[in-house]
């Protein structure tokens, strides 16, 4: 195995303080912080970012509001290392250096693995972990992690802020963040949202709602509590996008066409969250927290979608299905750290274990058309396509009718999982660092399939240690060099845990190794470079072909280059400048392809920059550009390279108020930037603005 290093291309450009935290107005700009003097959430112990050897971006609430963005996707856009995956309209979808993953989500460091579209309303900082990050996280996080940092009540401020938005397309928004102190030893915050979807395609529309209070306790001098509760109640049509033509390439022709039931095309999810956090300082040095999770999840979406496309003829065969999820997971996690001498080192001790109890049903059902009696029918390429309500007319003149009838499956999984992990931050000397540390996971899956034509129990149990090793080196304070080796895995029932079918509750888990070499450097006014390469390789057991009591153990690669500038370039300019660029090959049990992996562009490259004019006035302008890349493995077809410009224009009308103006694509560029398959390219949002009130009252 090659030796390549990864590095850390770290989190940046934090601001003033925030609408939620000051009673003040929010300034317009954002001012840097060095990473020598910032946390993060994820990494669990008191380390500044500039000692973490592990390439992590951060996106903090005020930026999240200066550049008018309401969705995971939209930061993504502006993250080096990673892209989007369309997620087939319903769920956040991220490829963490080229490992597409719909579960790696937290809230909190908490697992929020159910496939939705998140809200950003109640969160204070989004933080992305590139890299394996089995020892912070466990099973999964292949490719990396995102980790939301909730807002939590303060017991130091009593404010309320407000937010309301409405678009081009139609759609409108309000949020409101309050902080009540309901004595000197605790506070309660509430933050709720709601938000009507509207974009440039036909049929699109949707509401989200969510409302999170929080509270927080002091109960000692030593001892604090914080709780938390978040209902969520999403809706949204799903939207799959538009077929490629005989060139492998987007049909820019039908880039106005849904393929889809306008009636049955939907996802809706509800769910209840319930959070706690006690933590508890034993002393000047060692800090305990005891974390617990409730998550009761109901979501269901039904989609018809492209599956075939003949452009000779113009004539379109779609496909779907309704899906349902009920899940419920429960997490209790707690960890000591310790800041102790041994002579002349120091060492940064945490020690923690975490217990998952999951319980998670779901069932998909294929349509069945009148016309073919399966779950597939041809259709003349119009707009709108002649479907509607489960009812329309095929491509050959026949009226059919269309129902979810045909049973494709019906899971029922149990799941337990059992951790502990330890991690030693040793430092030798003021220059040098070294991080140690290993996860052990014991993963514990029952998957009972109730199709009625298979009635059969499948269980797996994998135990697994997940190492983590790295250098660090400070020639001076303000700049760090490192190399890191970290683990992960993740089990054969996959992401959504109900697949032991066949040979895969005989199988391994899937394992990832990261190794990569990085620099941060902190320059004056909190002005910040990262930069890292790394290579992640990818081992999957499988069943060889010739002996089926034999295995092949098949390893593929993906390597690159990250780099992020930054923070303030003056007092009133400030700048965020990213870049990546990924190389991989499919590799099979004949060895390498020479193809591609899908959702794997060469080149990604985005840069905001905004600045204050006046007192009252300040703008920001920005850009992302993706490479081609391949929609699929076969690489057959196409997502052409784009370049969208987005604009940002602000003023404060008074201390308590400030208009604010965000452009999206002002350029109005016709550009394609995800697909889930083939003939399944999304069709990016043509030139839109969204009007905003930020106030405090």
């Amino acid at each position: 195995m090659k030796f390549k290093l990864t590095c850390v291309a770290a989190a940046l450009a934090l601001s003033q303080n925030v609408l939620a935290e000051s009673g003040d107005f929010e300034k317009i700009v954002v001012e840097g912080r060095y990473l020598s003097i910032n946390e993060s959430n994820s990494v669990k112990t008191p380390t500044p970012i500039i000692d973490v050897p592990q390439s992590l971006s951060i996106m903090t609430s005020e930026e999240i509001t200066e550049r008018g963005i309401n969705s995971i996707g939209q930061i993504i856009d502006y993250t080096p290392g990673v892209n989007n995956s369309q997620g087939e309209g319903h769920r956040d979808s991220i490829v963490f250096r080229g490992v597409r993953s719909t579960a790696d989500f937290y809230i909190d460091g908490n697992r929020d693995d159910v496939q939705y579209f998140r809200a950003l309303y109640n969160i204070e900082q989004v933080e992305i972990l590139r890299g394996p990050n089995a020892l912070l996280f466990g099973r999964g996080g292949t490719g990396g992690i995102l980790n939301r940092v909730s807002k939590k009540a303060k017991l130091d401020n009593q404010f309320s802020g407000y937010q309301g938005s409405l678009d081009t397309f139609g759609g409108f928004s309000g949020q409101v963040d309050t902080n009540i102190v309901t004595s000197e030893n605790s506070a309660l915050r509430i933050n709720a949202m709601f938000e009507q979807l509207e974009n440039h395609r036909d049929f699109y529309d949707g509401e989200r709602m969510g409302i999170n209070p929080t509270m927080h306790f002091e109960l000692d001098n030593d001892t604090a509590l914080d709780v938390s509760y978040e209902y969520i109640n999403h809706e949204r049509f799903i939207d799959r996008g538009i077929p490629t033509g005989e060139d492998g390439r987007p049909v820019e022709s039908l880039k106005d066409v849904v393929f889809a039931d306008p009636k049955n095309n939907f996802h809706e999810i509800e769910a209840h969250t319930f959070r706690a956090n006690l933590s508890h300082q034993f002393n000047d040095s060692v800090k305990g927290n005891l974390n617990a999770f409730y998550g009761d999840y109901d979501k269901v979406y039904s989609n018809f979608y492209a599956n075939n496309y003949d452009e000779s003829t113009n004539v379109v065969q779609l496909d779907g299905y309704v899906d349902n999820t009920v899940r419920d997971s429960f997490i209790l996690s707690g960890n000591i750290i310790a800041e102790l001498n041994s002579g002349n080192i120091g060492h940064t001790l945490m020690f923690g274990s975490e217990w998952v109890k999951t319980n998670s049903d779901q069932n998909r059902f294929n349509p069945v058309f009148s016309t073919t009696n399966s779950d597939k029918e041809y259709f003349n390429v119009e707009r709108p396509l002649n479907f509607d309500g489960l009812t329309g007319m095929n491509a050959s003149g026949e009226e059919f009718t269309v129902a979810f009838s045909d049973l494709n499956d019906d899971t029922r999984v149990k799941l337990d999982v059992v951790s502990l992990y330890m991690q030693d931050e040793i430092e030798i000397t003021e220059q040098f660092d070294v991080v140690l540390g290993a996860r052990f996971d014991r993963f514990d899956i029952e998957v009972f399939n109730a199709d009625p034509s298979v009635l059969e129990t499948r269980t797996r149990t994998d135990e697994e240690v997940s190492p983590r090793a790295g250098l660090i080196y400070k020639p001076q304070e303000n700049i760090s060099l490192y190399a890191s080796y970290s683990e992960s895995f993740l089990p054969r029932s996959g992401e959504q845990y109900a697949n032991i079918n066949g040979n895969n509750n005989q199988l391994d888990p899937d394992s990832y190794t990261n190794r990569e070499i990085g620099l941060k450097w902190d320059f004056e006014r909190g002005l910040s470079f990262t930069a890292a390469i790394f290579e992640n390789t990818q081992s999957s057991p499988q069943v060889a072909d010739n002996d089926p009591e034999t295995l092949d153990v098949i390893d593929s690669e993906i390597s690159g280059f990250e780099m992020q500038l930054a923070g303030n370039i003056t007092d009133d300019w400030s700048l965020s400048l990213n870049y990546s660029t990924l190389d991989g090959e499919i590799v099979d049990r004949n060895g390498p392809t020479g193809r591609t992996p899908r959702e794997l562009p060469e080149n990604t490259f985005s840069v905001w920059s905004s600045y204050q004019v006046n007192d009252v006035f300040g703008f920001g302008i920005g850009a992302t550009y993706q490479d081609e890349s391949y929609i699929n493995n076969s690489n057959n077809a196409v997502l052409p390279s784009y370049t969208r410009f987005d604009a940002a224009a602000y003023y404060d009308v008074s201390d308590d108020l400030r208009i604010q103006l965000n452009v999206q694509n002002f350029t109005d560029e016709l550009y394609f930037p995800t697909a889930h398959s083939t003939h399944q390219a999304t069709v990016g949002e043509s030139a839109n603005a969204k009007l905003t009130l930020v106030g405090t009252f």
